[in-house]
């Protein structure tokens, strides 16, 4: 897979820091990182990412709902994530989607299945 500039939307401090440096590690650049359901919305209106981490579950907000509007005016290739996706995948069952904890390997293949769609 050659590189891209992903937005990572996490609000776990440790985790996002974490999912930078494996995203790193695998050659790509993580262009923002951000917490809230509407920082996410503006980082990538500015940044123009190649493909999103998002959270399904936010503090401020929800993962879902940011990559709702965003996808109103960019398509942006994304994955959601999150320690219960279940619910997401109920009512999205096309969506790409891993469960935490996740390696590597299951990152990269999510990565790809998101790029294809």
């Amino acid at each position: 897979m050659k590189a891209l500039c992903i937005l990572l939307v996490e609000d776990d401090a440790l985790v996002a820091t974490l999912l930078a440096e494996l995203l790193g590690h695998m050659g790509h650049y993580v262009c923002a990182i951000e917490t809230t359901e509407a920082d996410a919305v503006a980082a990538a209106i500015l940044h123009k990412p190649q493909m999103m981490i998002v959270d399904v579950r936010l503090r401020d907000g929800s993962g879902i709902a940011a990559v709702d509007e965003i996808s109103q005016t960019n398509c942006i290739p994304h994955v959601f994530v999150g320690g219960d996706i279940s619910n997401l995948q109920a009512s999205r069952p096309h969506a790409v989607a891993i469960q935490k904890p996740y390696r590597e390997v299951d990152l990269a293949g999510a990565m790809a299945r998101a790029l294809v769609m």
